[in-house]
C-alpha cells in the first residue's frame, strides 16, 4: 500500500468531504447546483418598457427556479440583438426586439429563429407613438410635412418612420435615425421637430415637461388599417440551434418566460418596478409607462397571424426584404 505524503493526505480528504457535500447538495436539488448543470442561455435585450416579463421573470427567479443559468445581454438597438444571436453570441431575443430586424435575420440565414412571444400594441396598448416639443404647434401628422423627424436605430424603426409620415399626410419629411434614449433630448434642443419613438421615451418626455404625444399607436393605424389592430412589431425568440441542442433547456425557458408574461398580466402595478435598471426609467415614472400586450406562441389566432404577416408584406412590399417571409414559418411549435 503507498502512504501519501503528509502535504498531500489532508488536501485529499478535504476533496473527498467536497465531493460528498456536493453530491447531497445535488441529492436535496439545491438551485446553485441546478442553475450551473445546463446550459448558459444569453438573452438580447433592448431597453425599452416591451421587455418587461423577460426582466420580471430574471428578477423574480423564474429561470433559477427552472434550474436555468440566463445572462442578459443589453445591446443599443434591435438590429444588433438580432445579429447578435445571427453570429452565435446570443441564444434569444427578449420581447422589444424588432420582428422585422429578426426577420431579416431570418431572411439572411433561414431557419435560425423561433418566435415564442411577441408584444403586440395599438392604441390602447401603446408601445409606438410620434411625440412632438411640449410648445409645438402641430396637431396632426400632416403638420410634420418637411419637417427633420427622428426615429430609432435601424431599418425597422426607419422604415415605419418614412411610412406613418408618408401615410399621415407628412410628404418632405425628412427621417433622422437617433439611439431612442436621445430623442427627448434632440426635441428639446430643436434639432428635430418630431420623433417616431417607442415606450418608455414618450412618457419621459412628458413627466419632464418637454415632448407631448402627437399620436399614439400609429402603425396599427396607418400600416394596418385599424387603430386597434395588434401590431407584433416586437418579439422573443430562440435560435433553432439552441433548440435542437438542448430541447429540454429550450422547454423550460420558455415556460419560465412565459410566467414572467403572466405576471405582467396579473400584476402590472407591481412588475412595473423591474423596468428600472433595464430601461431609462425610475421612480414614479415607473406607473406611468403605457405597457403592450403580450401573445404567446400557442395563444396566436389566425386573425394574428394575418395582422403579423401584414406588417411583414409591408416590408416585402418596400424591398426591405428580399423576398416575402411566411409569419407562422417562423413560430415556435412548442
Amino acid at each position: 500500500m503507498t502512504t501519501l505524503p503528509r502535504a498531500i493526505a489532508p488536501r485529499r480528504r478535504q476533496l473527498l468531504q467536497w465531493g460528498t457535500a456536493a453530491a447531497v447538495l445535488g441529492a436535496l436539488g439545491a438551485p446553485s447546483v441546478r442553475a450551473q448543470s445546463g446550459p448558459k442561455i444569453r438573452v438580447g435585450y433592448w431597453p425599452i418598457a416591451a421587455g418587461l416579463p423577460f426582466y420580471s421573470a430574471v428578477e423574480l427567479g423564474y429561470f433559477k427556479e427552472a434550474g436555468l443559468d440566463v445572462e442578459a445581454l443589453k445591446f443599443a438597438g434591435a438590429q444588433q440583438v438580432m445579429e447578435a444571436v445571427l453570429s452565435g453570441r446570443a441564444d434569444a431575443t427578449a420581447n422589444g426586439t424588432g420582428s422585422a430586424n429578426i426577420a431579416i435575420g431570418e431572411l439572411a440565414q433561414p431557419g435560425t429563429f423561433k418566435i415564442f412571444c411577441s408584444n403586440p400594441s395599438n392604441v390602447k396598448n401603446v408601445l409606438d407613438e410620434v411625440i412632438v416639443p411640449v410648445a409645438s404647434p402641430a396637431k396632426v401628422m400632416a403638420d410634420l410635412k418637411g419637417k427633420r423627424v427622428a426615429s430609432g436605430p435601424g431599418i425597422q424603426n426607419v422604415t415605419l418612420a418614412k411610412t406613418v409620415l408618408e401615410r399621415g399626410g407628412a410628404t418632405g419629411a425628412t427621417v433622422v435615425e437617433l439611439p431612442i434614449g436621445q430623442h427627448v433630448a434632440a426635441l428639446a434642443a430643436g434639432q428635430v421637430d418630431g420623433a417616431y419613438t417607442l415606450e418608455p421615451t414618450g412618457t419621459i418626455g412628458r413627466m419632464n415637461g418637454t415632448t407631448r404625444v402627437l399620436e399614439p399607436g400609429v402603425i396599427a393605424k396607418y400600416v394596418l388599417g385599424d387603430p386597434m389592430a395588434p401590431w407584433f412589431g416586437g418579439s422573443a425568440a430562440l435560435s433553432s440551434e439552441f433548440i435542437k441542442k438542448n430541447p429540454e433547456a429550450a422547454k423550460k425557458f420558455v415556460a419560465a418566460y412565459g410566467k414572467g408574461v403572466n405576471y405582467v398580466r396579473t400584476k402590472a402595478v407591481e412588475a412595473r418596478q423591474y423596468l428600472k435598471g433595464y430601461t431609462p426609467i425610475e421612480g414614479a415614472l415607473t406607473g406611468e409607462v403605457p405597457l403592450a400586450a403580450y401573445t404567446l406562441y400557442n395563444e396566436f389566432t389566425p386573425t394574428d397571424v394575418a395582422h403579423f404577416q401584414k406588417f411583414f408584406d409591408l416590408f416585402s412590399e418596400k424591398g426591405i426584404f428580399s423576398s416575402r417571409l411566411m409569419v407562422d414559418s417562423m413560430l415556435y411549435k412548442g
